[in-house]
Parts: structure tokens; sequence; C-alpha cells
């Protein structure tokens, strides 16, 4: 399983939430074809531009309760001081898609900064 985690900042669209998956995914040398979903926190259930764009890529968007982020924040790559204080979370697009791709999830590097939009890559500890 392969997760894009998205954190953003209040009137991304999702044009800007698409860029960033795409930038992120391309970082890496994978497609669109290798998620299985979308992932952010509770804290950006409103953003409605994390919504289309999963709706617009036919991917589900899963929002992690905060204390499924807390208990991956240890293992986040970046650390965003904003982020601490706004969401509880060093980062909230790594800790999205770590706590979302469950037990023994790695991140594939550091989120991706693109404008208002930031995005994670986990894989699921069962992936090789």
């Amino acid at each position: 399983m392969m997760i894009a985690g998205i954190g953003c900042r209040k009137g991304a669209t999702a044009r800007d939430v698409r860029a960033a998956i795409e930038t992120a995914l391309e970082a890496h040398g994978l497609a669109m074809t290798a998620l299985s979903a979308l992932a952010t926190s509770e804290i950006k259930r409103n953003e409605e531009a994390i919504f289309l764009a999963g709706r617009d890529l036919d991917l589900p968007v899963l929002v992690i309760p905060n204390d499924a982020l807390q208990a991956v924040s240890s293992s986040t790559i970046s650390r965003s001081e904003e982020s601490q204080a706004h969401a509880g979370t060093p980062s909230v697009s790594e800790a999205s898609a770590l706590a979302a791709a469950g037990k023994g999830a790695k991140l594939l590097g550091a989120r991706t900064v693109l404008g208002p939009v930031t995005c994670a890559i986990a894989i699921s500890g069962d992936a090789p």
C-alpha cells in the first residue's frame, strides 16, 4: 500500500494538491497509479481541495485522528514549528502518510513542498 499524505494552507486549490502529489511521486520515480489513497489530519477535514483532488484522482481520502498522528510523529523527517503548533505534529503530510500506511510504514523521503501544499509518500510495512 502506498499513501500520499497531504498538508495545506487554507485556500489551497485541488489543482495545487494534485500538483504537489505529482511532484512528490515524480521525485521518487513513481506514477499516480501507484497510490492507494490520500491521507490528511483531522485538522484538515474541512479543506475541500484535498477531497476534490481525491475525487479527481479516484482515490479515497483518509482522515487520520489526532492520536494516530501523535503516535507516528517521532518518525517524521521534517520538523515544522508552525505545524507542531497548529496540528500537534511536526509534519501533517508525513505523519498522515505514515499513520494511514499502518504499522511499520516508511516514508520514501521528506515531504515535498509546492506552494501552499505539502505531500509525503509512505509505503506500508509489508511492502518490499
